[in-house]
């Protein structure tokens, strides 16, 4: 089951516990210039490769910069048959805008 979480319910779930495995798929130099803490870095043209992999690693939120990518990779992996996935709305953008204002923007 494909569900949206904002930056703001995220936090407030991981604040509170809940495991998540956070999976960034934007491109290596996006990560290089900012990432969330503990985030598997796997960029989006490799997502069919290591589908079997992020099964592994479920629940999943997946992240990029603005919510869309990730939202095409959630969509894809339910394809799959994957349940438990999370697309973070508004990417890491929103996540420094509402949650972490020292996190770079770009």
């Amino acid at each position: 089951m494909l569900s949206n979480l904002t930056p703001k319910e995220l936090k407030s779930r991981l604040d509170a516990g809940e495991k998540f495995t956070l999976l960034d798929v934007r491109e290596p130099d996006e990560v290089a210039y900012c990432r969330l803490d503990g985030a598997v870095h796997m960029p989006m043209h490799s997502i069919p490769t290591r589908v079997a992999e992020i099964r592994q690693l479920l629940p999943v939120v997946v992240y990029c910069h603005h919510g869309i990518r990730s939202l095409q990779v959630c969509h894809y992996l339910e394809q799959y048959g994957l349940d438990y996935l999370y697309n973070l709305d508004g990417g890491i953008e929103e996540w420094a805008v509402s949650v972490d204002p020292a996190l770079p923007r770009y």
